[in-house]
């Protein structure tokens, strides 16, 4: 048991899929954190691996990729769908903006009020499906969406570099 996981309460929880030590919590705190099983407790209170602070609302929905272990998203009352990859953390100290909360890659924000729900795509991992309560917004009803991040996004930047440079024939320079 582990009294004192949050600061506030508990909205959702899950399993990773592939490491079955590693579970999500997500919370009214507005964190989402990392717990490994084997290590739940410090004296009754929570000893999370990581927090994750992206969100400026509660969170919603934590849910593991089905495709790779270390990644997750997080959905929250900000409107936001975060993805995450816990395995570069530490590894990307220095490359990008120093704003960025650690182990953040991606923000799908395209929805008008706050993400309820939302699930991978089995067959494409890549692709996920989301649902907000921005019904008033809308005229009732709330908003499914069904999108998928740009896949060189999280592919390795070498064969993302090979696959640019096929068409740098076709790119304008500016030169000053």
């Amino acid at each position: 048991m582990v009294e004192k996981a949050h600061n506030a309460d508990l909205h959702c929880v899950d399993w990773n899929p592939i490491d079955v030590n590693l579970i999500l919590t997500g919370s009214a705190d507005n964190t989402v954190r990392m717990f490994d099983r084997r290590n739940l407790t410090n004296g009754g209170v929570g000893s999370p691996i990581h927090i994750f602070e992206g969100h400026s609302a509660a969170v919603l929905c934590v849910q593991w990729s089905p495709d790779r272990s270390s990644v997750f998203g997080s959905a929250a009352e900000d409107g936001v769908l975060n993805i995450w990859d816990y395995g570069k953390i530490g590894k990307l100290e220095g490359a990008g903006s120093s704003n960025s909360p650690h182990g953040l890659f991606f923000r799908h924000a395209g929805h008008r009020d706050k993400v309820v729900d939302f699930h991978w795509n089995s067959s494409d991992p890549w692709t996920i499906v989301s649902v907000s309560e921005d019904g008033e917004k809308t005229g009732g009803g709330g908003t499914l969406q069904i999108w998928r991040m740009m896949d060189m996004l999280y592919r390795p930047e070498e064969e993302v570099l090979a696959e640019l440079d096929k068409f740098k024939s076709h790119l304008l320079t500016c030169a000053s």
